[in-house]
């Protein structure tokens, strides 16, 4: 579902269904826009996904409803496409954003005190070390490195590698949508270590209102997906 569309139902709920529960609508199944059963594994996430549905208007507006197009996307696209998937959530690894430092030596300090250590525990965490460089000429990732960071990637659900590549994309990093994933960081603080640069050019110059829009959809972005992270995990205890 692409465009607004009347609505139609009275009620949004969720009910038990093969593989988990469903979202219903009047009691009748919806599907993803593929055609698939939105089934979720977990009770948590199906019944904000219902609240969504619940919150619609006179009109069913997909792009207020973030979780249900999270759960869509794990249907439709992370169950059928998922090599592909990862290889793109690995190429943000080759070009790490936490490895490139600025020739600034004020924002490299920076950089250095709130990246270092978060590239430190993921070395730690895999053992895949990434170099740093300076400037913005590309630095060539060891591929074993980069091999041992897709394997916390594969062992993920289709649900969760659809939050997962959601953080990476809104983040700019793999690294700190892992440690999201891992909950080494918070949303809000991996967002604000992605945005550092931007931050810091802000100080300097100021930010104007489209800088700021744009800043707003990311942050909203990174929040969307961990909460939906979270209410799967969820899913053993509800």
């Amino acid at each position: 579902m692409t465009m607004a569309a009347r609505r139609k139902y009275k009620e949004a709920a969720v009910a038990e269904a093969e593989g988990g529960f469903a979202i219903t609508l009047d009691g009748k199944g919806v599907r993803t826009p593929a055609g698939a059963p939105l089934v979720l594994p977990g009770r948590a996430l199906a019944q904000a996904i219902a609240c969504e549905w619940a919150a619609q208007d006179t009109e069913v507006r997909p792009h207020t409803m973030p979780l249900t197009q999270y759960a869509s996307t794990a249907l439709d696209r992370v169950a059928r496409f998922r090599a592909a998937i990862l290889d793109e959530m690995i190429r943000h690894a080759a070009t790490e954003l936490l490895c490139y430092r600025a020739e600034d030596r004020v924002l490299a300090e920076r950089q250095e005190a709130l990246w270092q250590p978060i590239l430190d525990w993921a070395d730690l965490r895999w053992n895949a070390p990434l170099a740093v460089t300076t400037g913005v000429m590309p630095v060539v990732q060891s591929p074993l490195s980069l091999g041992r960071l897709r394997e916390p990637l594969e062992a993920m659900d289709d649900f969760a590698l659809s939050a997962a590549q959601g953080l990476t994309a809104a983040l700019g990093s793999l690294i700190l949508a892992l440690a999201v994933c891992e909950r080494r960081l918070s949303a809000v603080d991996a967002f604000d270590a992605a945005q550092l640069d931007e931050t810091f050019q802000n100080e300097r110059w100021g930010e104007d209102y489209e800088a700021i829009d744009r800043r707003d959809a990311l942050r909203r972005d990174v929040l969307v997906a961990a909460e939906f992270l979270r209410l799967h995990r969820e899913q053993s205890a509800a």
